[in-house]
């Protein structure tokens, strides 16, 4: 793999991508960039904010409401687990349990706790419990 870089003041950010076949890791490498561009639109008493992808350390559903965690707010979005899940296939967040989805791009430490399950610690001292069902999900990223 080639990688090359170059400044082009007054144009957006451009990726091309060459490759002599279209496979798996291309794919992979593809759906990676595009989540770096995935935003949320959640709501903060009322006020609607977007919230980058690369901002949330973890989405959290409680009594059938989805709350996404940034480092220092809570935001409520209206989206279900599911239609997060789906968008952000191929990306740094990865669901650890039923009601749980983690930005591993904020992982720092993973520890071994009873009953197979895990306790990730997140950069900003959060603790999060990673349910067996979702141990291969967590492992196959690392």
């Amino acid at each position: 793999m080639q990688i090359i870089t170059r400044q082009e003041p007054g144009k957006p950010l451009t990726v091309t991508i060459e490759y002599p076949e279209y496979t798996e890791s291309v794919r992979g490498i593809i759906k990676r960039i595009e989540s770096l561009d995935i935003r949320f639109s959640a709501f903060s008493d009322d006020r609607r904010m977007h919230i980058a992808m690369s901002d949330v350390y973890y989405l959290e559903n409680v009594d059938r409401k989805v709350f996404l965690y940034t480092g220092d707010d809570v935001y409520r979005l209206d989206a279900s687990m599911q239609e997060i899940g789906k968008i952000t296939e191929d990306s740094d967040l990865v669901r650890i349990s039923r009601t749980c989805i983690m930005n591993t791009s904020h992982l720092t430490e993973i520890k071994q706790l009873k009953n197979s399950r895990l306790e990730a610690m997140l950069d900003n001292g959060e603790r999060l419990i990673v349910s067996r069902k979702y141990l291969r999900d967590i492992k196959r990223r690392f």
